[in-house]
Protein backbone atom coordinates (compact mmCIF):
# COMPACT_ATOMS: atom_id res chain seq x y z
CA UNK A 1 0.00 0.00 0.00
CA UNK A 2 0.99 3.58 -0.57
CA UNK A 3 1.53 6.29 2.03
CA UNK A 4 -2.10 7.25 2.59
CA UNK A 5 -5.64 6.59 1.50
CA UNK A 6 -5.34 9.84 -0.48
CA UNK A 7 -2.08 9.18 -2.31
CA UNK A 8 -0.97 7.32 -5.43
CA UNK A 9 1.47 4.43 -5.53
CA UNK A 10 3.45 6.12 -8.33
CA UNK A 11 5.59 8.12 -5.91
CA UNK A 12 6.45 5.01 -3.92
CA UNK A 13 7.41 3.10 -7.06
CA UNK A 14 9.51 5.86 -8.64
CA UNK A 15 11.19 7.44 -5.63
CA UNK A 16 12.26 4.65 -3.31
CA UNK A 17 11.10 1.00 -3.51
CA UNK A 18 10.62 0.45 -7.24
CA UNK A 19 13.26 -0.56 -9.81
CA UNK A 20 13.43 2.90 -11.41
CA UNK A 21 13.91 6.40 -10.02
CA UNK A 22 12.79 9.67 -11.58
CA UNK A 23 15.55 12.23 -12.05
CA UNK A 24 13.90 15.38 -10.75
CA UNK A 25 15.95 17.62 -13.05
CA UNK A 26 14.90 16.23 -16.43
CA UNK A 27 12.25 13.56 -15.59
CA UNK A 28 14.33 10.75 -17.05
CA UNK A 29 14.51 7.34 -15.37
CA UNK A 30 17.50 5.64 -13.82
CA UNK A 31 18.02 2.30 -12.09
CA UNK A 32 17.42 2.24 -8.35
CA UNK A 33 20.31 0.54 -6.52
CA UNK A 34 18.09 0.05 -3.45
CA UNK A 35 15.02 -1.32 -5.21
CA UNK A 36 12.97 -3.72 -3.11
CA UNK A 37 12.26 -5.65 -6.31
CA UNK A 38 15.74 -7.14 -5.86
CA UNK A 39 14.36 -9.19 -2.98
CA UNK A 40 10.63 -9.55 -3.65
CA UNK A 41 7.87 -9.37 -6.22
CA UNK A 42 5.91 -6.19 -5.51
CA UNK A 43 2.31 -5.43 -6.43
CA UNK A 44 1.20 -1.87 -5.68
CA UNK A 45 -2.40 -0.72 -5.87
CA UNK A 46 -4.10 2.66 -6.09
CA UNK A 47 -7.20 2.58 -3.88
CA UNK A 48 -9.71 4.07 -3.28
CA UNK A 49 -11.05 5.46 -6.55
CA UNK A 50 -9.75 8.97 -7.08
CA UNK A 51 -6.15 8.24 -6.13
CA UNK A 52 -3.52 8.20 -8.85
CA UNK A 53 -4.94 6.88 -12.12
CA UNK A 54 -7.78 4.99 -10.41
CA UNK A 55 -11.41 5.83 -11.09
CA UNK A 56 -14.95 4.55 -10.59
CA UNK A 57 -17.67 4.02 -13.17
CA UNK A 58 -20.58 4.43 -10.74
CA UNK A 59 -21.38 7.03 -8.10
CA UNK A 60 -21.25 4.36 -5.41
CA UNK A 61 -17.75 3.43 -6.54
CA UNK A 62 -16.41 6.80 -5.41
CA UNK A 63 -17.54 6.20 -1.82
CA UNK A 64 -15.05 4.54 0.54
CA UNK A 65 -13.82 4.38 4.12
CA UNK A 66 -11.01 2.83 6.16
CA UNK A 67 -13.11 -0.32 6.62
CA UNK A 68 -14.17 -0.53 2.97
CA UNK A 69 -10.61 0.10 1.84
CA UNK A 70 -9.26 -2.76 3.97
CA UNK A 71 -11.92 -5.10 2.58
CA UNK A 72 -11.21 -4.00 -1.01
CA UNK A 73 -7.47 -4.59 -0.57
CA UNK A 74 -8.13 -8.06 0.81
CA UNK A 75 -10.47 -8.86 -2.08
CA UNK A 76 -7.93 -7.55 -4.60
CA UNK A 77 -5.17 -9.74 -3.17
CA UNK A 78 -7.39 -12.85 -3.32
CA UNK A 79 -8.46 -12.09 -6.89
CA UNK A 80 -4.91 -11.30 -8.02
CA UNK A 81 -3.65 -14.62 -6.66
CA UNK A 82 -6.60 -16.49 -8.18
CA UNK A 83 -5.78 -14.95 -11.56
CA UNK A 84 -2.03 -15.57 -11.08
CA UNK A 85 -1.84 -18.94 -9.32
CA UNK A 86 1.93 -19.26 -9.87
CA UNK A 87 2.33 -16.83 -6.94
CA UNK A 88 0.00 -18.67 -4.54
CA UNK A 89 2.80 -20.57 -2.79
CA UNK A 90 5.05 -17.52 -2.45
CA UNK A 91 5.35 -16.09 1.08
CA UNK A 92 3.04 -13.06 1.19
CA UNK A 93 3.69 -9.90 3.19
CA UNK A 94 1.44 -6.83 3.22
CA UNK A 95 3.29 -3.53 3.53
CA UNK A 96 2.52 0.16 3.76
CA UNK A 97 3.60 3.57 4.98
CA UNK A 98 2.13 6.26 7.23
CA UNK A 99 -1.72 6.27 7.25
CA UNK A 100 -1.60 2.74 5.84
CA UNK A 101 -0.77 1.73 9.42
CA UNK A 102 -4.51 2.05 10.07
CA UNK A 103 -5.39 -0.27 7.18
CA UNK A 104 -2.58 -2.86 6.80
CA UNK A 105 -3.06 -4.73 10.11
CA UNK A 106 -6.77 -5.24 9.35
CA UNK A 107 -6.01 -6.52 5.82
CA UNK A 108 -3.37 -8.89 7.19
CA UNK A 109 -5.67 -10.19 9.93
CA UNK A 110 -8.53 -10.78 7.48
CA UNK A 111 -6.22 -12.85 5.27
CA UNK A 112 -5.21 -15.01 8.25
CA UNK A 113 -8.81 -15.43 9.35
CA UNK A 114 -9.88 -16.27 5.79
CA UNK A 115 -7.35 -19.10 5.73
CA UNK A 116 -8.66 -20.34 9.07
CA UNK A 117 -12.22 -20.41 7.71
CA UNK A 118 -11.07 -22.31 4.63
CA UNK A 119 -11.72 -19.45 2.21
CA UNK A 120 -10.32 -20.03 -1.27
CA UNK A 121 -7.82 -19.46 -2.51
CA UNK A 122 -5.73 -20.05 0.60
CA UNK A 123 -2.91 -17.52 0.66
CA UNK A 124 0.57 -18.00 2.10
CA UNK A 125 0.34 -14.97 4.37
CA UNK A 126 3.46 -14.63 6.53
CA UNK A 127 3.24 -11.15 8.02
CA UNK A 128 3.38 -7.42 7.41
CA UNK A 129 5.77 -4.47 7.13
CA UNK A 130 4.99 -0.92 8.28
CA UNK A 131 7.06 2.22 7.83
CA UNK A 132 6.34 5.21 10.11
CA UNK A 133 2.80 3.97 10.77
CA UNK A 134 -0.21 5.78 12.14
CA UNK A 135 -1.77 3.33 14.61
CA UNK A 136 -3.94 5.35 16.98
CA UNK A 137 -5.45 8.71 16.01
CA UNK A 138 -4.96 10.04 19.53
CA UNK A 139 -1.82 8.35 20.80
CA UNK A 140 0.37 9.05 17.77
CA UNK A 141 -0.51 12.75 17.62
CA UNK A 142 -0.30 12.99 21.39
CA UNK A 143 3.25 11.60 21.37
CA UNK A 144 4.52 14.62 19.45
CA UNK A 145 4.92 16.66 22.64
CA UNK A 146 7.23 14.12 24.29
CA UNK A 147 9.16 13.68 21.05
CA UNK A 148 9.59 17.46 20.70
CA UNK A 149 11.03 17.56 24.21
CA UNK A 150 13.40 14.65 23.58
CA UNK A 151 14.69 16.43 20.45
CA UNK A 152 15.11 19.79 22.27
CA UNK A 153 12.42 21.51 20.19
CA UNK A 154 10.66 22.64 23.36
CA UNK A 155 12.09 23.60 26.72
CA UNK A 156 11.96 21.61 29.94
CA UNK A 157 9.61 24.26 31.35
CA UNK A 158 7.08 23.95 28.51
CA UNK A 159 7.19 20.16 28.68
CA UNK A 160 6.89 19.95 32.47
CA UNK A 161 4.04 22.47 32.52
CA UNK A 162 2.14 20.38 29.97
CA UNK A 163 2.79 17.22 31.98
CA UNK A 164 1.52 18.90 35.15
CA UNK A 165 -1.55 20.62 33.70
CA UNK A 166 -2.87 18.70 30.67
CA UNK A 167 -3.86 15.36 32.23
CA UNK A 168 -2.07 13.45 29.49
CA UNK A 169 -4.01 15.13 26.63
CA UNK A 170 -1.75 17.30 24.48
CA UNK A 171 -4.04 17.34 21.45
CA UNK A 172 -7.34 18.95 22.45
CA UNK A 173 -6.46 22.60 23.07
CA UNK A 174 -10.10 23.71 22.85
CA UNK A 175 -11.11 21.89 26.04
CA UNK A 176 -7.82 22.38 27.88
CA UNK A 177 -7.62 24.46 31.05
CA UNK A 178 -5.80 27.79 30.85
CA UNK A 179 -2.49 26.49 32.25
CA UNK A 180 -2.52 23.53 29.83
CA UNK A 181 -3.48 25.74 26.90
CA UNK A 182 -0.57 28.07 27.67
CA UNK A 183 1.84 25.12 27.60
CA UNK A 184 0.43 23.78 24.35
CA UNK A 185 0.57 27.22 22.74
CA UNK A 186 4.25 27.28 23.69
CA UNK A 187 4.72 23.89 22.02
CA UNK A 188 2.88 25.07 18.90
CA UNK A 189 4.95 28.25 18.70
CA UNK A 190 8.21 26.29 18.96
CA UNK A 191 7.20 23.77 16.28
CA UNK A 192 5.15 25.94 13.90
CA UNK A 193 8.07 26.36 11.49
CA UNK A 194 9.41 22.83 11.89
CA UNK A 195 9.15 20.36 9.01
CA UNK A 196 7.21 17.49 10.59
CA UNK A 197 8.31 15.03 7.90
CA UNK A 198 11.95 15.63 8.82
CA UNK A 199 12.78 18.06 11.61
CA UNK A 200 16.24 18.68 10.11
CA UNK A 201 14.86 19.90 6.78
CA UNK A 202 13.60 23.45 6.26
CA UNK A 203 9.93 24.23 5.81
CA UNK A 204 10.19 24.91 2.10
CA UNK A 205 8.84 24.02 -1.33
CA UNK A 206 12.41 22.90 -2.02
CA UNK A 207 12.32 20.06 0.50
CA UNK A 208 13.25 16.62 -0.80
CA UNK A 209 9.66 15.45 -0.46
CA UNK A 210 8.10 18.42 -2.29
CA UNK A 211 10.63 18.25 -5.11
CA UNK A 212 9.82 14.57 -5.55
CA UNK A 213 6.06 15.21 -5.60
CA UNK A 214 6.44 17.92 -8.24
CA UNK A 215 8.56 15.61 -10.38
CA UNK A 216 6.13 12.67 -10.23
CA UNK A 217 3.18 14.96 -11.07
CA UNK A 218 4.99 16.36 -14.10
CA UNK A 219 6.18 12.92 -15.22
CA UNK A 220 2.85 11.14 -14.79
CA UNK A 221 1.01 13.84 -16.75
CA UNK A 222 3.20 13.34 -19.83
CA UNK A 223 1.20 11.77 -22.66
CA UNK A 224 3.99 9.35 -23.56
CA UNK A 225 4.15 8.13 -19.94
CA UNK A 226 0.41 7.54 -19.74
CA UNK A 227 0.50 5.63 -23.01
CA UNK A 228 3.35 3.45 -21.72
CA UNK A 229 1.40 2.77 -18.51
CA UNK A 230 -1.76 1.88 -20.46
CA UNK A 231 -3.76 4.54 -18.66
CA UNK A 232 -7.38 4.59 -19.83
CA UNK A 233 -7.52 7.89 -21.68
CA UNK A 234 -10.37 10.17 -20.77
CA UNK A 235 -11.15 8.44 -17.46
CA UNK A 236 -8.74 10.48 -15.33
CA UNK A 237 -8.16 14.16 -15.97
CA UNK A 238 -5.01 15.54 -14.42
CA UNK A 239 -2.86 13.13 -12.41
CA UNK A 240 -2.14 14.35 -8.90
CA UNK A 241 -0.02 12.33 -6.48
CA UNK A 242 -2.13 13.49 -3.53
CA UNK A 243 -5.91 13.78 -3.49
CA UNK A 244 -6.40 16.33 -0.73
CA UNK A 245 -10.18 15.87 -0.75
CA UNK A 246 -9.69 12.60 1.14
CA UNK A 247 -6.27 13.26 2.69
CA UNK A 248 -6.41 12.72 6.47
CA UNK A 249 -5.14 15.28 8.94
CA UNK A 250 -5.40 15.41 12.71
CA UNK A 251 -9.04 15.57 13.80
CA UNK A 252 -10.44 15.71 10.27
CA UNK A 253 -14.11 14.78 9.91
CA UNK A 254 -15.47 12.39 7.29
CA UNK A 255 -15.88 13.79 3.78
CA UNK A 256 -18.72 13.11 1.33
CA UNK A 257 -16.64 10.37 -0.29
CA UNK A 258 -14.50 8.95 2.52
CA UNK A 259 -15.13 7.97 6.15
CA UNK A 260 -12.19 7.72 8.57
CA UNK A 261 -13.96 5.01 10.54
CA UNK A 262 -11.01 3.14 12.06
CA UNK A 263 -9.72 5.12 15.03
CA UNK A 264 -7.03 2.63 16.01
CA UNK A 265 -5.51 -0.48 14.46
CA UNK A 266 -4.06 -1.67 17.76
CA UNK A 267 -6.69 -4.38 18.22
CA UNK A 268 -5.65 -5.93 14.89
CA UNK A 269 -2.00 -5.99 15.97
CA UNK A 270 -3.10 -7.63 19.21
CA UNK A 271 -5.01 -10.36 17.38
CA UNK A 272 -2.12 -10.89 14.97
CA UNK A 273 0.18 -11.46 17.95
CA UNK A 274 -1.71 -14.73 18.50
CA UNK A 275 -0.97 -15.91 14.93
CA UNK A 276 2.08 -17.46 13.31
CA UNK A 277 3.09 -14.07 11.98
CA UNK A 278 6.14 -11.86 11.46
CA UNK A 279 6.02 -8.06 11.66
CA UNK A 280 8.64 -5.47 10.78
CA UNK A 281 7.97 -1.92 11.96
CA UNK A 282 10.44 0.92 11.39
CA UNK A 283 10.49 4.67 11.90
CA UNK A 284 12.76 7.56 11.10
CA UNK A 285 14.14 9.04 14.30
CA UNK A 286 13.68 12.59 12.93
CA UNK A 287 10.01 12.10 12.07
CA UNK A 288 7.59 14.38 13.93
CA UNK A 289 4.58 13.32 11.85
CA UNK A 290 4.12 10.01 13.69
CA UNK A 291 7.07 9.90 16.10
CA UNK A 292 8.79 6.71 17.20
CA UNK A 293 7.66 7.60 20.75
CA UNK A 294 4.05 6.70 19.95
CA UNK A 295 5.08 3.55 18.07
CA UNK A 296 7.05 2.33 21.06
CA UNK A 297 4.05 2.98 23.32
CA UNK A 298 1.65 0.72 21.42
CA UNK A 299 4.28 -1.96 20.87
CA UNK A 300 4.85 -1.99 24.64
CA UNK A 301 1.09 -2.47 25.13
CA UNK A 302 1.21 -5.72 23.15
CA UNK A 303 2.99 -7.25 26.17
CA UNK A 304 5.49 -9.17 24.07
CA UNK A 305 8.71 -10.65 25.37
CA UNK A 306 11.95 -8.94 24.41
CA UNK A 307 13.93 -11.52 22.45
CA UNK A 308 16.79 -9.19 21.48
CA UNK A 309 17.13 -5.84 23.28
CA UNK A 310 17.73 -2.45 21.66
CA UNK A 311 21.04 -2.46 19.83
CA UNK A 312 22.56 -0.86 16.74
CA UNK A 313 22.53 -2.40 13.29
CA UNK A 314 25.19 -1.48 10.78
CA UNK A 315 25.29 -0.46 7.12
CA UNK A 316 28.72 0.00 5.51
CA UNK A 317 30.32 -0.26 8.96
CA UNK A 318 28.27 2.70 10.21
CA UNK A 319 25.29 2.71 12.56
CA UNK A 320 22.23 2.57 10.35
CA UNK A 321 19.78 2.58 13.22
CA UNK A 322 18.66 0.63 16.26
CA UNK A 323 16.71 -2.59 16.46
CA UNK A 324 14.65 -4.42 19.09
CA UNK A 325 13.08 -7.81 18.50
CA UNK A 326 10.03 -9.10 20.37
CA UNK A 327 8.40 -12.52 20.38
CA UNK A 328 5.33 -14.24 21.74
CA UNK A 329 4.88 -17.92 20.87
CA UNK A 330 4.83 -17.95 17.05
CA UNK A 331 4.59 -14.18 16.66
CA UNK A 332 7.70 -12.09 16.05
CA UNK A 333 7.92 -8.30 15.84
CA UNK A 334 11.10 -6.44 14.90
CA UNK A 335 11.11 -2.70 15.55
CA UNK A 336 13.81 -0.38 14.23
CA UNK A 337 14.53 3.32 14.25
CA UNK A 338 16.55 4.59 11.28
CA UNK A 339 19.24 7.07 12.27
CA UNK A 340 18.87 10.48 10.66
CA UNK A 341 15.73 9.63 8.70
CA UNK A 342 12.46 11.46 8.38
CA UNK A 343 8.92 10.17 7.84
CA UNK A 344 9.30 8.36 4.50
CA UNK A 345 12.39 6.39 5.41
CA UNK A 346 13.00 5.06 1.88
CA UNK A 347 13.45 8.62 0.63
CA UNK A 348 15.73 9.93 3.35
CA UNK A 349 17.71 6.74 4.04
CA UNK A 350 17.04 4.35 1.13
CA UNK A 351 20.06 2.11 1.64
CA UNK A 352 19.47 1.70 5.36
CA UNK A 353 15.82 0.78 4.72
CA UNK A 354 16.80 -1.65 1.97
CA UNK A 355 19.42 -3.40 4.12
CA UNK A 356 17.04 -3.62 7.09
CA UNK A 357 14.25 -5.20 5.07
CA UNK A 358 16.59 -7.47 3.10
CA UNK A 359 18.12 -8.90 6.27
CA UNK A 360 14.69 -9.33 7.83
CA UNK A 361 13.47 -11.25 4.77
CA UNK A 362 16.60 -13.38 4.60
CA UNK A 363 16.33 -14.92 8.04
CA UNK A 364 13.85 -15.38 10.83
CA UNK A 365 16.19 -13.54 13.19
CA UNK A 366 19.15 -11.73 11.68
CA UNK A 367 22.12 -10.57 13.71
CA UNK A 368 22.27 -6.81 14.11
CA UNK A 369 26.00 -6.66 13.32
CA UNK A 370 25.87 -8.72 10.12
Amino acid sequence: MKRASSSSSQYTKTSHTGPLLINTDDLTLTLNPNAWTQMANIVSVDMPAGTGFSYAETQEGWISSDTILASDYKDFIKKFLSDNPKFLRNPLYISGISYSGIIIPKVTLELYEGNERGDQPSVNIQGYILCSPLTNKFMDFNSRLEYAHRMALISDDIYQSAINNCNGNYVDTMRANSACRKSLLGYEKCTSRINFDNILEPVSDDSKYNIGITAINNWANMEVVQQALNVHQGMVGKFDENNYTIHYSEGKNDTICYAYDIFSSFSYHKKLSAKSCRALIFSGDHDLTFPYVGVEQWISSLNLEVEAPWEPFYVDNQVGGYLTRYELNNYSLSYATIKGSGHVVDIYKPKEAFVLVQRWFSTQAFSSDS
